[in-house]
């Protein structure tokens, strides 16, 4: 094989906010040591979601028309389709379910946790926040999750990045609590690793604000949670190249379970559901909860096969809860 370092630096697409750029920064490093002398170059591009901080996510993307498309992947795309940039870095949660036939995820890098958080200024966990309480969150799934398990509270839009976020769950008596991705909180440094204690920790720098881990057998996270993607046009043999190289195996078979999952519930970023899925000794344990549009209880289930057909699987689980 030819060597496929380019003439021209491979340029990277990412988002400007605090934890698009560390993920970022991850990419670049995973490529500079997989691939000695490749030059990088990095361009920050502005996206609908992070323009529109005005209105809900759901409302921005009917609103902007970017429906199912992804409000923090559009102009990423429209950069790759130009030639501005080789790579885009997502957030794997973020992207729409389906791809346009013109892009490709190519890689994704090894998975942080995928457990959603509970930050709250009271310890405690879900227990603590006081009946009819306002939990803060713009993600439906979080809100369909949370009400199903505390009917009495209410959800309140929430939007901005993570430390926009924790400061408005410090400081604004709107919110008695907010949830959030123990995966980003983790790469920002706001949660130790591991917790100290059992259901009692800190976020790191902000006095006042306690966090629960919700364990994802109970609170079930968004496909692909935890997981960072790098999409390519799907033409572009060298950068297909460059991202294989730094591909994480594991991390693919599993999210390529809960995102065709989500492909036949016919469901995007905006859809209430929840799937996870677990990796050991070769075999592949997917399980998701399903809130229906009409309302009512959440259809649950889960189903472990073999690891080398996580499509297969995919369909049986969806079959058994249709």
């Amino acid at each position: 094989m030819s060597d496929p370092t380019p003439v021209h630096p491979l340029i990277i697409g990412t988002r400007g906010s605090e934890l698009a750029l560390v993920q970022a920064t991850t990419t670049e490093q995973l490529l500079a040591e997989a691939f000695h002398g490749l030059s990088l170059r990095r361009e920050v591009i502005r996206t609908t979601g992070d323009r529109r901080t005005d209105l809900s996510l759901s409302e921005v993307a009917k609103a902007e028309g970017t429906f199912d498309k992804g409000v923090f992947i559009k102009e990423l795309e429209e950069a790759l389709d130009r030639g501005d940039i080789d790579v885009a870095v997502h957030s794997l949660k973020d992207m729409p379910t389906v791809l346009e036939d013109r892009f490709a995820v190519a890689a994704v890098l090894e998975r942080a946790p995928i457990r959603d958080v509970l930050v709250s200024r009271k310890p405690g966990g879900l227990d603590a926040i006081p009946q009819n309480g306002r939990v803060g969150t713009s993600s439906v799934r979080r809100a369909k999750q949370i009400q199903w398990l505390r009917p009495d509270l209410e959800v309140v839009d929430l939007r901005g990045n993570v430390p926009t976020r924790l400061k408005k769950a410090a400081t604004e008596r709107l919110y008695d609590a907010i949830l959030l991705a123990e995966a980003g909180l983790l790469r920002l440094g706001y949660l130790q690793q591991e917790p100290l204690l059992p259901n009692s920790e800190t976020i790191v720098g902000i006095p006042g604000l306690h966090a629960v881990r919700l364990p994802e057998e109970e609170f079930y996270p968004a496909a692909g949670q935890g997981a960072i993607a790098l999409e390519i046009r799907a033409t572009d043999a060298p950068s297909r190249i460059f991202c294989e190289g730094i591909n994480h195996q594991e991390t693919m078979i599993r999210i390529s379970a809960e995102r065709e999952f989500l492909r036949l519930l016919d469901g995007g970023c905006h859809t209430p559901v929840g799937v996870f899925s677990k990796l050991e000794n070769g075999q592949l344990t997917l399980k998701a909860r399903v809130f229906p549009d009409a309302g009512g209880e959440p259809k649950t289930g889960g189903l472990t096969g073999p690891a080398d057909n996580p499509i297969a699987l995919a369909a049986q689980l969806f079959n058994s809860l249709s």
